[in-house]
């Protein structure tokens, strides 16, 4: 069974599906930042491999985050979030 969960980072309003079968409860710790990073990357359109050289992260922490096998640090979510906040505005021309 899906279930939404909506989160607001940095003015990106992300929509996080996530899997109640395997997720009992709505996601938390190093689960929602998992969820959150990837909602990110797929709203700014870019694939796990464009996203990490745009950011200059290597892949695999990039493919970390997202498993959730590695926790990202609060603040960098937040700046993510933020730069790729940005770039959309900057593209729309806002």
């Amino acid at each position: 069974m899906r279930d939404d969960y909506t989160l607001e980072i940095e003015g990106l309003n992300l929509n996080i599906e996530y899997d109640r079968a395997k997720d009992e409860k709505e996601p938390t710790g190093k689960r929602l930042t998992a969820y959150a990073i990837k909602a990110v990357r797929e709203q700014s359109g870019m694939n796990r491999k464009d996203f990490a050289e745009w950011l200059g992260i290597p892949y695999r922490t990039i493919s970390d985050w997202e498993h959730g096998e590695r926790q990202m640090p609060d603040y960098v979510l937040r700046l993510i979030a933020y730069k790729v906040r940005m770039e959309c505005l900057e593209k729309r021309g806002d």
